[in-house]
């Protein structure tokens, strides 16, 4: 039996609900989450879900997808007032343990944030027609921060890159190709996401799309956590910004199509995530 859901530090019951609704909404390329959060006096326990088989990616995704929930989790707490003081992988005796988030101390809230946290109901990484145009330039600037914020880094391709890295995503597949349920992987085979091909059926060519890369210094489990955190707020700032983010799994879901990648990126980065951005069509979008 599921107990009771109640108060933790200064969130009533109420809103430890909400907290916990917008951790589930954390993107990931996985159909079902690998992750589950364990309500306590000392608060938001995030753990790996031991039920769940790894995905074809391995640790890494389940740490990727965990510090996606945590970075919902915190904004969430942030937003209601409470302080999210956060501590990641805090008992090396409890390996399923990823953080613990303590919403005791009070904050006002950071606009920014606010902001982020409205788009996460508006997060969408499914696949969007070729048509749309490419993300402005001019958003790059808050996408780079909003890595370097979770301690992680985005880098753009230059063009020869670009190529490469299409010749990867061309080439590799990942062990087990994601299910008709998952939505936010790009097909592994298919190259147009990087860079669209000549399609004689189409007058005017959309522009190609904004490709950007999230990495690490290094590739330790704490790394990889924060390279979520990092990859989720970079979703939900794109989202913020009426962008579309789809994730392009082969390059980094793939051990030899990473480790190309690395080499491509210089060895000064550990590919964690592989974003491609486009405008979304018109229609709401989320205000700051």
């Amino acid at each position: 039996m599921t107990p009771p859901i109640t108060a933790i530090g200064l969130l009533t019951a109420d809103q430890v609900k909400d907290v916990l609704g917008a951790a589930t909404r954390a993107s990931s390329t996985r159909p079902t989450p690998a992750w589950r959060v364990r309500c306590t006096p000392a608060g938001f326990e995030l753990h790996t879900d031991p039920r769940c088989a790894p995905p074809p990616a391995g640790q890494r995704e389940l740490l990727l997808s965990g510090g996606a929930a945590l970075f919902n989790l915190r904004t969430a707490i942030h937003v209601l007032g409470a302080h999210p003081a956060t501590s990641i992988l805090p008992d090396r005796d409890a390996p399923t343990l990823l953080a613990l988030v303590r919403p005791f101390a009070a904050i006002r809230p950071d606009p920014r944030l606010v902001r982020l946290a409205r788009a996460i109901a508006h997060q969408d990484t499914g696949h969007a027609p070729s048509g749309h145009p490419k993300a402005p330039e001019t958003v790059l600037t808050e996408l780079r921060h909003a890595a370097e914020v979770e301690q992680a880094w985005l880098h753009r391709p230059g063009p020869d890159h670009l190529t490469r890295l299409s010749e990867l995503t061309g080439h590799h597949h990942p062990p087990q190709p994601p299910s008709h349920h998952d939505r936010a992987a790009a097909p592994p085979h298919d190259r147009a996401w990087i860079r669209p091909s000549p399609d004689p059926d189409r007058r005017a060519r959309p522009d190609e799309p904004l490709i950007v890369v999230i990495g690490s210094l290094d590739d330790t489990r704490e790394d990889r956590i924060r390279a979520g955190q990092a990859r989720q707020r970079v979703l939900l700032t794109a989202t913020a910004a009426g962008l579309h983010t789809t994730f392009l799994a082969p390059p980094v879901e793939v051990p030899a199509a990473r480790a190309r990648l690395r080499t491509l990126l210089g060895k000064g980065l550990w590919p964690q995530a592989v974003l491609r951005l486009a405008r979304t069509a018109p229609g709401p979008q989320p205000t700051a």
